[in-house]
Order: C-alpha cells, then structure tokens, then sequence
C-alpha cells in the first residue's frame, strides 16, 4: 500500500496502463534510422575506436577477495566499471552504424557479464557474513547499487539492439533475461530485507537508485503481465518512500554529489514511468519532488565549484548526467535549474550508465540547448539541513560567498561538522571542507572516523578541551537563526562534554564591505589546567602566517581578535581524490585560544587580499 506523495498523484497500476514490453522505454531503438544515423558522438567514437586495441577488462577472484582481506573495494570496481563503459560504447555504436564488427562487439560484451560471477560490488556483498565466503555465493545473488546497474544496462541493450541482436546472434537475449531474472528480479520479490528498501524508516539514495533500475528491467525484460506488474507496483511502492523522505525544502542530507544517484534517480524513474504508461502515471507532483530540482544549483558556488558537505566532493566530474537534469527541470518548470543544467552542457559520457547516455544523445531539447550563465541565486536557505549560502549579489561568483552548516552528525554519509564554514573567492573554495578520500572497507565500517576527513578537527569547527564532536544524531547544532547574510547557531550540543554551556558562532558576509566574519563566544565551566581549545580552518592554497593574521592562496586574507597565538599543520594529499581536487596539500590553520579563558570570545574576519 502506497503512503506518500506519488500515491496521492497516481491512479492503482494495472497491467492494462503499461505498454508492451517492446515499446515501453523511451528512447527509440536502432532501427529508427531517422534518430540515429544523425547521433553525433563527439570523443564517444574515438574511446570506442581505442578499446578495440586492448582485450576486455577482467575482473579477477583475487581483486573480489580484497575487499575482504585488506578493505581494498576501488582496484576491483574500476575494472568492472571499466568493462561496463566499453560494452556501452559499442552499445551506442552500432545503434549508430549498425556495422556487424559492433554488434559483435556488443554480444561479447553482453556474454561477458553474464558469465561474471557477480554484478554486486563486493563491498556490498553479504556473502562472506552468510557463507563465510570472500567470493560471490552464486546460489545466493546480492541485489546492490552495482547489480542493479548491470540489469538496466542490458534491458537498455535489449531496447536499444533487440532486433540486431536476435538476427545476429540468437540466443543472446533469452540469456540476458535469465540472468537478469536470477540476480535480480526474483532476488527483489523475494527477499524483502534488503537494507535499502528504507522499511525500517532510514532511506537514503540506494533506494531510487536500484529501484529505479529494477523498474527499467522489469519494464523491458519481464514478458509475464500479471508478475511485470507486481514488480513494477514494487518499484513504484519503494519509489514513493522515499519521495516522502524528502524534506519539504528538496535538500539531500548526504550532500551535491549524492544527489545525482538519489533525487535524480527518482525523478528519471518517474520519467521512464509517465512514457511507460502513456503519461498516466510519472506526474511529480508539486512540493519536495519540485524542491529537490533545485538542490544542484542552490549548492553551486561558481565555476567547477559546489559546497561539498558529507562525503560529496567540492569539484566533482564534470560527467555528470546534466541531461537527466535539465530534463526533470523542464517537466516542473524551474528555469533556473534548466539554466544551470544547461550551463554545464557538455556530450553525455558514458560513465554515468547507458540509459542515461541513450537519453542524452536522443533527447532533442538538450541537444538544442544553449549554455549560458548558471543562476547562482544571492542567498540559499535549506532549513531541513540547516545549510546557508550567501554571496554579495545574485548571478556572480564575484568577491565572497560564505555557506554555513548546523545540522547534526548522524546524517547519510555524515561527517563530523556542525558548524563548519567554507568561504569562496570568486566561486572557489579557499576556507575548505575536504570532502572524502576513496572508500574502502573503513569507510562505512566502525572506524569510519579514524579518518582524518571525517574528523571535526579537520573540519572549520572548534576543538574543546581536547574533545572532538561526537558522531551520532543527537550531537546537533542549537538554537538556529538564518537570515539573508548569515547564521547564528550553539555548537555546544555538539560535543560530548557537560562542561560546554554555550558555543555561539555568528557568521555574517557584509555585502557592502564584501568581508565575511565568524564570531565565536563561548561560555565554559571553570576547569583547572584544562586540555586546549583550538579553532581549526582548513585551508587550500599556500599560506602565509603572521601576528593575527594569515594569507591564503594569494587572495584571502585570515585577521582574527584577540590576536592569540596560532600554528599550521600541513596535511600532504597522498589520496588521488583528494590530490585531484586540492592538489598536493591542505593547510590546517590552528587558531588557540584556551588563554582566552571559560568565558570568551574571538572574532575572525576573511576578505579579499590580491
């Protein structure tokens, strides 16, 4: 039974709504000439062209096995990814050329995952819990983000090549439908307790990401009506939880980068849908489902640049599916989310999944869209998530931009920041929030914040007494205040001390000076030879410290009062995340002020310094 907002939206499905399987995703199939012998593939052609010179990718037993011996998950993710983004260039063209060589192509990549032990990335594997076992249990398939994606990839194939594939290579597609069957769709009816479902309340991203291509899959590849229905009711039923988990603002906990494969998998969902069922169902209606098409450019600071909370990043591929986008931003009217979508337009990569390259390369309305200037609204408040952004003026990255956080610290994919302030200069980062390092076993294990990016001491945020924040939902910020230039907050419910009456932190972007200030004023027992309290800024860029004061990067310029003593850490970027972003080091300004006293106060002012 349906309880959120999709349900009050849509009528009951019934076998009766759907289109045929054979018509029911929607990008038109090679056969239609008139579509894609027109497709232009811009640098697409070349990568395709170069795989022919190497053999495919293989993943190995050993590099599985890693993830459980030494938490190692990237080595063996990279080259399953890497054998997915060549089927689906050769996918891409011989739909265009429909030459022999790349449906050949095609089938050898098809055969090759449908061989492979397991679409699940190991990281997500319950198999050595349940079987004691560091390689997949093939009697036992796990249905995660990564099996999800192998399915709709190849029921896109199956659209997109069907008829191709049945001339030249029978068999073929009964292949593909018995093994996206065992893995994934049988796996999804009858095991319900699949963690990403949200039944226990706690939804995040995974839910629409999967769900969304289990939709897909069954929409293509499941030719029994009555259970083709019963899948997609599913689907559409974990859908709709999770569009009631949306706050009303639309704002995504887990940050920018996890939107795209939580939000947008949603609104892409609702899309295949309203095609699906002639526009029957697939309406969003208004409300969050409105909102969280804005998010992406509400958290756009200028340029390559976003403000990157939890485990997102502050400059993340410029790959992105900005077509899925610009498309839900059209279906809801919201012209500014289209104008950033379009600011970035680019040609679809593959590395965002086949269906979403199909779509980019044959949806007319963004292959005619202009780039422009991204809106870059003068003040953002999302109050769900307690994030601010303030810049002097709207549609320039020009001067200061400040972005607050108060939140808690038992958020998706949370990080220990409440409180945590960046500043830009001209749309750039230089006061920093990290972001993340790749991910390994630690990284959503128990010693998740063992890692130093995770930390509040590598975050903009105090140190009392010694003591960090603690992690978990009830460390939250108090007494919130927001207007159009800044945010008060009380970090003291932050940290896990009874000695912390108050922490106030005020922050402020004076438009007419263009300065940013950070006030701290704090209010603590009195303690004998208490351990120190210090205040961290993390910075990118080379710095300069001197009496009161320090240079950042060339272009911002660190005073603070009273002019307590201050030290630097350098924190060398050994990650090749974290280097690609920051490049080789961070600068942690450590700003001390225990002689200050239980009771006091400092005030930091950053401006422009050329």
């Amino acid at each position: 039974m349906l309880s959120g907002p999709l349900s009050a939206a849509w009528p009951p499905l019934t076998p009766e709504l759907l289109r045929p399987p054979e018509d029911c995703l929607p990008v038109p199939p090679a056969r239609d000439r008139g579509v894609w012998a027109a497709v232009q593939l811009p640098g697409l052609r070349e990568r395709a062209a170069a795989d022919r010179r190497a053999p495919w990718p293989v993943p190995l037993a050993s590099g599985y096995a890693r993830y459980f011996r030494d938490g190692d998950r990237d080595a063996y993710e990279q080259v399953v990814f890497a054998r997915q983004q060549r089927l689906s260039r050769a996918a891409v063209l011989a739909a265009v050329t429909l030459g022999e060589d790349w449906i050949d192509d095609v089938a050898d990549g098809v055969t090759l995952l449908c061989e492979q032990s397991t679409w699940c990335w190991p990281a997500h594997d319950d198999t050595y819990r349940r079987h004691g076992s560091v390689l997949p249990t093939i009697t036992d398939p796990y249905l995660d983000l990564g099996a999800g994606e192998v399915a709709a990839q190849l029921a896109w194939i199956d659209h997109l090549l069907g008829e191709q594939l049945a001339t030249r290579v029978p068999g073929l597609r009964e292949r593909i439908r018995y093994e996206v069957d065992r893995r994934v769709l049988t796996p999804f009816v009858t095991r319900r307790d699949w963690h990403w479902l949200g039944l226990d309340g706690d939804v995040h991203n995974w839910s629409p990401w999967i769900q969304g291509n289990v939709l897909v899959a069954a929409l293509r590849l499941e030719t029994d009506a009555a259970r083709r229905t019963a899948l997609i009711d599913l689907t559409v039923a974990g859908l709709d939880r999770y569009a009631d988990a949306l706050p009303a603002d639309g704002a995504i906990d887990e940050g920018y980068g996890y939107w795209w494969n939580g939000a947008c998998r949603l609104l892409e969902a609702a899309d295949v849908l309203a095609y699906a069922t002639r526009g029957v169902m697939g309406d969003l209606p208004a409300g969050p489902l409105w909102q969280t098409v804005s998010f992406p450019h509400r958290m756009h600071l200028g340029g390559p640049w976003h403000l990157n909370h939890a485990d997102s990043s502050a400059r993340p591929s410029p790959d992105l599916p900005w077509a899925a986008l610009h498309r839900a931003a059209r279906r809801v009217g919201d012209r500014d989310a289209e104008a950033y979508a379009a600011a970035h337009h680019r040609p679809p990569h593959e590395n965002e999944g086949l269906g979403r390259l199909l779509r980019a390369l044959t949806d007319p309305a963004w292959l005619a869209a202009e780039p422009g200037p991204a809106p870059l609204p003068r003040e953002v408040w999302l109050s769900s998530t307690q994030v601010l952004v303030a810049r002097p003026e709207a549609g320039s990255a020009a001067g200061l931009t400040l972005a607050v956080k108060g939140g808690h610290n038992g958020e998706h994919h949370n990080h220990d920041d409440v409180g945590s302030v960046v500043v830009a200069v001209d749309g750039a980062p230089v006061l920093v929030d990290a972001g993340r390092p790749t991910y390994t076993a630690q990284t959503f294990g128990p010693d998740r914040y063992r890692i130093w990016t995770m930390r509040s001491d590598w975050h903009n945020v105090p140190t009392i007494r010694g003591t960090l924040q603690g992690h978990g939902r009830e460390y939250a910020a108090r007494s919130v205040r927001a207007g159009d230039d800044g945010m008060v907050l009380d970090l003291a419910g932050a940290y896990p001390r009874t000695d912390v009456r108050s922490w106030l932190r005020t922050t402020r972007l004076d438009r007419a000076t263009g300065r940013v200030t950070v006030r701290d004023a704090w209010l603590l027992d009195p303690a004998d030879d208490p351990e120190p309290t210090v205040l961290h800024l993390l910075l990118a860029g080379p710095v300069t410290l001197g009496a009161g004061r320090a240079d950042v990067a060339g272009v911002l310029r660190l005073t603070w009062n009273p002019p307590v003593p201050a030290g630097l850490v350098i924190r060398e970027l050994g990650d090749p995340l974290l280097r690609e972003v920051w490049g080789p080091r961070l600068t942690r300004l450590d700003i001390d002020v225990t002689a200050l006293g239980p009771i006091g106060s400092l005030e930091l002012t950053c401006e422009e310094h050329r």
